[in-house]
Order: C-alpha cells, then sequence, then structure tokens
C-alpha cells in the first residue's frame, strides 16, 4: 500500500503562563492512499489538534508531516492555501454553510478558486448533489434544509474539486443516529469509489466501526492503531440496502451454492 500521509515525531504544544499543554505528544503513523482512517478519542485527547496539523491549519512544534510526499511543515502560509486547494476537501461538523447562497452555489464554491467556468461549476456541482441525493434540492438555501441534508451539501462541496484527500472534523455531531449512518457511509462510500483518502475525527465508536483504521487518541499520544476487518459487515449491510432485485440475485447465488 502506498502511503500517501506520513506522521514522524509530531508533537503540539500549547503555552499558557507557567502551564505547558502537549496537545499531541510525539505520534508517528502512515496513512495509505484510498483509506478511510478514524481519529478517535474524547473530548480534549488531542484528535482535532491532530488533525489540524496534517490539514495545516495549525504549526507543528515539532516533527515531520508529509502529504503526497510533500513536507508541509516547512510550507509558508501562501504555499499551504495553493496545497490546501489542490489536494484536500473538509466536512465540518456545523456545515459551514452560506446563508445567502443555494445548494448549488455553495457546491461550486471551491471550484471558482481553481478557475472553472460558471458552466462547469454548475455542471459538476449538479452531479455531485445528485450523487448524495439532493438532486431536487438544489436551489434551496441552507435555512430550506433539514440538518441532513445541509451536512450533505457539506459533503459534495468536499468532494466535488475532486481532492486526493478528505478531512472530516466530528461530521454528525449535530446529527440525530440514523442520518449520522447515512452520512457516514455516504462519505465512506464516496471515497472508496474514487479511491480518496479520508480522515475522520469522531469520539464515537460506532462511527469508526466504518474505518479501515482506527487510530485511539489519548491525552495527545497513540494509545493503539487498529485495522479494521469489517468487509462482511459491510456486505450484509449493502445486501439489507439492496434492492429486491438484488436479494433475489444472492438467494439464488445460495441456492446454487447448496
Amino acid at each position: 500500500m502506498e502511503a500517501i500521509i506520513q506522521v514522524k515525531n509530531l508533537t503540539k504544544i500549547y503555552r499558557m503562563g507557567d502551564e505547558v499543554i502537549r496537545a499531541v505528544d510525539d505520534v508517528s503513523f502512515d496513512i495509505n492512499k484510498g483509506e478511510v482512517c478514524c481519529l478517535l478519542g474524547s473530548s480534549g485527547s488531542g484528535k482535532s489538534t491532530l488533525l489540524n496539523l496534517l490539514a495545516g491549519i495549525e504549526r507543528r512544534t515539532k516533527g515531520e508531516i508529509l502529504i503526497e510526499g510533500k513536507p508541509i511543515h516547512k510550507m509558508n502560509e501562501k504555499q499551504l492555501a495553493k496545497f490546501r486547494q489542490k489536494y484536500l476537501g473538509f466536512v465540518f461538523q456545523s456545515y459551514n454553510l452560506i446563508g445567502s447562497m443555494t445548494a448549488l452555489e455553495n457546491v461550486a464554491l471551491p471550484l471558482v478558486f481553481k478557475r472553472i467556468s460558471k458552466k462547469a461549476r454548475d455542471k459538476r456541482s449538479a452531479s455531485m448533489l445528485k450523487a448524495v441525493g439532493l438532486g431536487n434540492r438544489m436551489k434551496h438555501k441552507p435555512k430550506e434544509m433539514s440538518g441532513g441534508q445541509q451536512q450533505r451539501v457539506g459533503i459534495a462541496r468536499a468532494f466535488v474539486a475532486k481532492p486526493d484527500i478528505v478531512f472530516a472534523d466530528e461530521p454528525t455531531g449535530n446529527l440525530d443516529s440514523k442520518t449520522t449512518k447515512e452520512v457516514i457511509k455516504l462519505i465512506r462510500d464516496i471515497a472508496r469509489e474514487n479511491n480518496q483518502t479520508i480522515i475522520l475525527v469522531t469520539h464515537d465508536s460506532e462511527i469508526a466501526k466504518y474505518a479501515d483504521r482506527i487510530i485511539r487518541i489519548f491525552d495527545g499520544k497513540i494509545q493503539s492503531i487498529e485495522v479494521v476487518k469489517n468487509e462482511e459487515d459491510l456486505n450484509n449491510e449493502s445486501v439489507s440496502e439492496n434492492s429486491k432485485e438484488n436479494f433475489d440475485n444472492v438467494t439464488d447465488r445460495i441456492s446454487i451454492a447448496n
């Protein structure tokens, strides 16, 4: 497997008067291309700080962060902005949609900065909204949509520019349990279809089950790294959600095997 992110002895220290807080404390790990990786930990564990370091939003105290082989810890703010625009997408807990814009306009926003024509932007954004199940909501503004629908717009916006890596920081924190599962599965499925890498931050161990790898964080340190073997569960879930025609095909294969 090809490592798309490499982290070496990464540390982030905050100083508050005489107090020294090690939000991220000498962590090292790799994340492979096409992998859904979950940073799992309770509030205050350092998981969101770690995500911000990986995305170049915060500066590390020491250590190395290589993404696509590029040392982002050595980049200045202008270089980081261009790097994020080219390689990264973001899904936020609070959606971060612009209230005065329609769903289509919100999704198209990252493409504006890439200087893509309006016609091409609208076409790609409409296709992305259809992919997340909002083909009939393109002209709706955020206040006219539910929380789950707003987050689907956020997902479409994160993926529309086809980034190599998508960072999702507690993306279901404001959603109910049913919508949470739908949104996490949607993020995972889009990423797998396009061989994109997901860095998912959560405190919820049930959400973590949708990942390929779980990195458990406590007090800024890595407690464990677990590779998830969940293909059988995902297949069972897929069968239960298939149409009757697909279900009949599955039962036919079982009958033949017996």
